[in-house]
């Protein structure tokens, strides 16, 4: 499981634990989250969000 994180506004998008409240089941991979997904706190979409290691 990896950790994605917006570029734009630093939200972390985890796979282990998903986004329940938006519909995104914990477990749920990156490139399984549907690509009309945007970030839930500055609204840009998957293309500006980039792996990182924590």
């Amino acid at each position: 499981m990896k950790k994605w994180e917006c570029v734009v506004c630093g939200f972390i998008y985890d796979e282990t634990e998903g986004l329940p409240d938006e519909g995104i089941e914990p477990g749920t991979a990156w490139n399984d989250v549907p690509e009309d997904w945007v970030c839930p706190d500055c609204g840009v979409g998957k293309d500006d969000f980039e792996m990182v290691e924590i």
